[in-house]
């Protein structure tokens, strides 16, 4: 077992290089295929999570753009925002915050494309959607058996991924958080962190994607405000020593004294990965929350994503860099990750902040599992829709979420990486094959938008585009009317 063990931890080194050449050239490629459409549009991006849908002919609720960006914020925002930019700034330095942000805006381009066809593909499950990349793959790609091929692959790394094992890491930082918030001996905490969060997640997925959305739209923004709150007094608490760490992040970043000493790649290299850990962008998780949504164009859930890219790194992962950066860290110490960042919030606003930070990352924790659970829910039924292979599945993360709180398996672990690194490179790979189609969207939209329109697309509109179920004109949201024109000024 430790031979296989240390074979997965050298291919996940060695690949993981690969990786970053791979997402960051999708990034800086779907950037300007689209002219830089992570940052030319982003009012629009504002203005499209704001949208409401009509409600469908039954009468009952759809999904909005605002709660699918709730999804798949549950999944973003999680133990990578506490604990993964602590890890970054321990090993990488300051200037590994610097590296994130730049990710974040590169990435953005990638999350737009991949967002953009994960609702041009979405396929109809009674009154809502559903899709992703195994849809778009096996839907979009000219070749039939290339494309059911690698969305089977894909499929079945993103159920095991985010299903299985980035649920157990989920459970297992709640564990150590709440171990470190309230100082209590004895073997038996791990097991009713375990069994609360168990019986949390069951309550929650047994009630399918309208409970999962429920949850996450009240959850996440309230723990996200909450945080970043906590972030904003440390900041103006220390509001004269802020363009000193400023200062510090990008000097790092650059600095010559770093470059000699290897510390930049550390700093280049932390930032990177670390950064696609959280944001998520072309690793192809958000498209399965996207394709819930009911918009009037494709386009519209592409630039909510990439809003959420923002939100997750440039917001959320740059609360918990200023909380540990403001607080003069001792990078040689034993603390690491999420008591990294404990430690630093108790020592600038009081003992209380550590209880507090872990409740919300408790909270965030949990709305992170149910945002994964939905990723696998959504390729298990491109599997198959029978209902008890849906309820095996939701016991076995049931499971894995109180697996996670009470043991630490690294193989385990290890695979995560594995299996995420061939999540993310089947994505791209089919991204490069078929992004052209979320080109050729944002000109349809963008053209809708310069006559005064609230765009809304039909699949007729771009000649020759096949394998595409939904956008005929029939759903509620995409009927034209004239009174959907709007002020372009807006």
């Amino acid at each position: 077992m430790d031979s296989l063990d240390n074979a997965v931890v050298w291919f996940n080194d060695h690949y993981g290089y690969v990786l970053i050449v791979l997402l960051v050239g999708a990034g800086l490629w779907w950037g300007t295929r689209t002219l830089l459409v992570q940052i030319r549009m982003a009012p629009e991006m504002a203005r499209a999570i704001k949208e409401q849908p009509p409600k469908a002919e039954s009468g009952a609720a759809q999904i909005s753009a605002f709660r699918a960006f709730c999804i798949s914020a549950a999944s973003r925002v999680g133990t990578g925002n506490v604990a993964g930019v602590a890890v970054a700034l321990t090993i990488g330095g300051p200037g590994a915050v610097f590296w994130m942000w730049m990710l974040a805006i590169i990435g953005g381009a990638t999350a737009f494309v991949e967002s953009t066809l994960g609702q041009l593909y979405k396929v109809r499950d009674g009154v809502d959607y559903r899709g992703g990349p195994a849809y778009y793959l096996s839907r979009g790609i000219k070749n039939r058996k290339v494309g059911i091929a690698m969305a089977f692959v894909f499929a079945m790394a993103i159920t095991f991924t985010y299903g299985f094992v980035f649920n157990a890491v989920q459970s297992n930082s709640i564990t150590s958080a709440v171990d470190l918030a309230v100082d209590v001996d004895g073997e038996w905490l791990p097991y009713v962190i375990g069994g609360v969060l168990a019986v949390l997640t069951a309550a929650v997925i047994f009630g399918g994607v309208h409970r999962i959305s429920g949850v996450s739209q009240v959850l996440v923004p309230a723990m996200a405000v909450l945080y970043v709150g906590l972030a904003l007094l440390v900041v103006l608490t220390n509001l004269t020593q802020l363009p000193g760490v400023v200062r510090d992040i990008v000097e790092s970043a650059f600095g010559w004294r770093e470059f000699v000493g290897g510390g930049v790649w550390a700093a280049i290299m932390q930032g990177m990965r670390r950064g696609l850990f959280s944001n998520e962008a072309g690793m192809g998780s958000t498209p399965n929350a996207a394709a819930t949504a009911a918009v009037s164009h494709p386009v519209k859930q592409g630039l909510v994503q990439t809003l959420g890219v923002y939100f997750d790194t440039l917001i959320v992962c740059s609360a918990t860099a200023f909380i540990i950066l403001l607080s003069n860290p001792d990078y040689g110490s034993d603390l690491e990750g999420v008591q990294l960042t404990q430690t630093a919030l108790a020592q600038q606003i009081g003992s209380w902040a550590g209880p507090l930070l872990a409740v919300i990352l408790f909270f965030l924790a949990f709305s992170s599992v149910i945002g994964n659970y939905y990723y696998g829910e959504t390729n298990i039924a491109f599997f198959t829709r029978r209902r008890w292979v849906l309820n095996v599945f939701r016991l076995i993360v049931v499971g894995f979420v109180f697996f996670g709180a009470i043991a630490k398996v690294s193989l385990v672990w290890n695979l995560a990486d594995l299996f995420s690194s061939v999540m993310a490179t089947v994505n791209v790979v089919g991204l490069f094959a078929i992004g052209g189609v979320a080109v050729l969207l944002l000109r349809n939209y963008s053209e809708q938008r310069s006559r005064g329109l609230d765009p809304v697309f039909h699949r007729d509109d771009i000649p020759g585009l096949t394998g595409v179920e939904c956008w005929d004109g029939t759903d509620p949201e995409t009927i034209r009317e004239p009174a959907r024109v709007v002020d372009v000024r807006q």
